[in-house]
């Protein structure tokens, strides 16, 4: 049974990331390479900021070694679609965001696994689950990088197809998102229940802090307020059923378990903590340089 569990997260886990390519463009990267600056910005704040503020977030908040382990297993994955949403619901550049979200999973299994693994032997030592690298390597290449450069190609040979089915397949996702969250902290409950003082306080200290700190990185680089909206979105908002999905591949047997458990409490804690900042953004806006620039 558990084996068919495993291959529906991985699935479901694919076809989120699918629906984030097939709305993508070429047109899309070639934003990215008319504001190199920008992208550089947003890029070293996601993977260097983020992982540090984590890691101060486990010192802070005392997480006991799997939960560190999986807190930096989630600190390492690049946003995902709901990062997306939150961008256009906040009147972000949302063009931005998804060109970000996109090459950030596409070259995911390069950055993701090394660091995964580090943090492992880190924090549990001799305790540290045994998996294999080149494993991990390999599914997270067939859960992010595959089926959003898939997507990219369909969108791109087979334009109207695409957008018939983009609405349906965003929809899709977000059920899939639901359902691998729910499952994670379904699973892990009594678990969650007996560490959340530690577990909430700290999931909740995190996305909070680096929505401020994103927002004050981008304004000291003289980013525009919808950049600067944006690249703080992106370093709070993170792909939780991405770091679940390969928590439960690392655990063995792909059984959800405690490595899982920051990714599910975040997918919670980031979203309460966006949400009175929804408003604070929807009261910025201006037209986005970024998009300026790909027009021009």
């Amino acid at each position: 049974m558990e084996s068919y569990i495993a291959i529906g997260v991985l699935v479901a886990q694919a076809v989120i990331m699918l629906s984030l390519g097939i709305g993508l463009e070429v047109q899309d990267f070639k934003r990215v390479a008319s504001r190199p600056y920008v992208f550089a910005v947003a890029l070293l704040t996601q993977l260097t900021v983020l992982p540090a503020l984590a890691y101060l977030t486990i010192i802070l908040f005392n997480f006991k070694p799997i939960f560190a382990a999986g807190l930096m297993l989630l600190s390492f994955c690049p946003g995902g679609v709901t990062s997306n949403i939150i961008s256009k619901l906040s009147k972000a550049d949302v063009a931005f965001s998804v060109s970000l979200t996109a090459i950030l999973s596409i070259v995911s299994f390069i950055t993701v696994p090394p660091l995964i693994a580090w943090s492992i032997e880190h924090f549990m030592g001799s305790e540290a689950l045994p998996f294999s690298f080149m494993q991990l390597t390999l599914i997270t290449f067939l859960i992010t990088t595959t089926p959003v450069l898939t997507g990219v190609f369909i969108r791109h040979n087979y334009m109207e197809f695409a957008k018939n089915i983009e609405v349906t397949l965003e929809k899709v996702a977000i059920v899939l998102w639901v359902v691998i969250v729910t499952g994670a902290v379904a699973k892990t409950f009594d678990i969650l229940v007996e560490n959340f003082k530690i577990i909430g306080l700290g999931l909740m200290f995190l996305p909070f802090a680096m929505m401020v700190i994103g927002l004050v990185i981008s304004r000291l680089f003289s980013l525009s307020i919808k950049e600067s909206k944006t690249l703080a979105i992106e370093a709070s908002i993170q792909n939780s059923p991405m770091a679940i999905t390969l928590a439960a591949t690392i655990s063995g047997g792909m059984v959800i378990n405690e490595l899982a458990l920051p990714a599910a409490v975040y997918s919670m804690t980031m979203y309460l903590v966006a949400l009175p900042f929804i408003f604070i953004y929807r009261s910025w806006n201006e037209e986005s340089p970024y998009k300026k620039a790909a027009s021009n």
